[in-house]
């Protein structure tokens, strides 16, 4: 029972981020799909995010992309949001969609394009003060289409420098974790690729940067769960954006392609102590979604992380260490398969009707009829997407 206990306050305790960007249009690389009722404003992506935590109860902030997530007055918007029960979460600058960023943006060979780039980055940390943000994310679409096109080394050392100037900007219990992806939009050479590279310029930074880690920025059979080991281990996991992944940066919902994957990941985070608030690991979702509506698709996605955490919690962390030491392959493998192999949904459903919620949040959802409503009130203007 005390187990039990335990895993439902650890539970209780965990929080998990949604992004601005989920709740807009979004698409394939070839077309992006409207839906009805899709945020005008951040403002109103910040009421949506209030019906994700309303009916989760574990989803308390809203993370935002600058400057698609651009208004006159952050301090209006971190208000509305408390008064919606919420705050606000990242700050995610954006250096890729600028013409002048064709070449890069921190790295790009030109002064003048990379001082543009870091004063974005400046403005985005004054942001930060002004709505109490505590997370700086970010991801550089920078990287060359050919061999020759630049110096490999002279673009690590810009980055270097952009990331410095702004690292040293940040204060109080503010940090900036450092996001990698493999490949994309740069076909020849990306010059934040993996955790090592990211891993270096954090440790170069200082203890207030770390690396985040995006579920789908990695080769097809990768070992995530080692690289998360080695960032816990180091003290430099900064943080998550989980999606799910059939071929690339699908965004997909998580959990959705691997659930197996994820449950392995948070066995790490669980073992590591990583869901304890003195770890500062950020967990937060990057997701779009397609062809699925918006506010459900993140009540599944916060859902899944949830099971993923529960499942991990379960680990009889002292019959898998016995096993592990006895050299036992197959004891030790059973332990992890009998904990995921675990229905907890019965235990998800009670910790939600004890916290006052409905214990199926997307079945509430629906029979609310918010949908409706914002279908029916969200008319005129312009539907929040990726370029807005």
């Amino acid at each position: 029972m005390s187990e039990h206990l335990a895993v439902k306050a650890a539970l209780k305790a965990q929080r998990i981020e949604t992004p601005s960007w989920a709740y807009g249009n979004s698409g394939t690389r070839f077309k992006t799909f409207a839906q009805d009722g899709v945020p005008r404003n951040p403002f109103e992506k910040v009421d949506d995010a209030a019906q994700v935590h309303a009916f989760t109860g574990v989803a308390p902030s809203l993370a935002l992309h600058i400057p698609w997530d651009q208004v006159d007055d952050y301090a209006a918007l971190a208000d509305h949001a408390a008064q919606q029960g919420l705050r606000i979460g990242a700050i995610n600058p954006n250096v890729f969609q600028d013409d002048d960023f064709r070449l890069g943006s921190v790295c790009h060979p030109d002064p003048v394009v990379r001082k543009k780039a870091t004063a974005h980055l400046l403005e985005c940390v004054d942001i930060m003060d002004e709505t109490g943000s505590d997370v700086l994310s970010l991801w550089f679409a920078d990287g060359l289409n050919y061999p020759g096109q630049d110096s490999l080394a002279a673009r690590q050392e810009r980055l270097s420098e952009g990331l410095r100037t702004a690292y040293d900007r940040l204060g109080g219990r503010q940090r900036m974790l450092l996001e990698y992806k493999l490949f994309e939009p740069a076909f020849y050479a990306t010059d934040v690729p993996d955790w090592g590279t990211s891993f270096a310029h954090c440790v170069d930074l200082g203890e207030r940067a770390r690396v985040l880690v995006d579920t789908g920025h990695h080769a097809p059979g990768t070992n995530i769960e080692f690289i998360v080991a080695f960032l816990l281990g180091r003290g430099r996991l900064g943080g998550f954006h989980f999606n799910s992944r059939f071929y690339a940066d699908d965004d997909l919902m998580a959990g959705a392609a691997d659930p197996f994957q994820l449950f392995r990941i948070m066995h790490e985070v669980v073992r590591a102590g990583g869901l304890d608030a003195s770890a500062d690991v950020a967990f937060m979702l990057d997701q779009c979604h397609n062809i699925e509506p918006k506010i459900p698709a993140l009540i599944r996605s916060v859902l899944n992380v949830q099971e993923a955490t529960a499942k991990a919690l379960l680990v009889d962390a002292d019959a898998l260490a016995q096993a592990q030491r006895d050299g036992d392959v197959l004891a030790a493998n059973a332990v992890l398969m009998d904990a995921y192999n675990t229905d907890v949904r019965p235990l998800l459903a009670e910790l939600r009707e004890e916290a006052g919620l409905d214990p199926d949040p997307i079945g509430a959802y629906r029979r609310s009829g918010h949908a409706e409503k914002i279908a029916a009130a969200r008319r005129g203007g312009r539907p929040a997407g990726w370029d807005s």
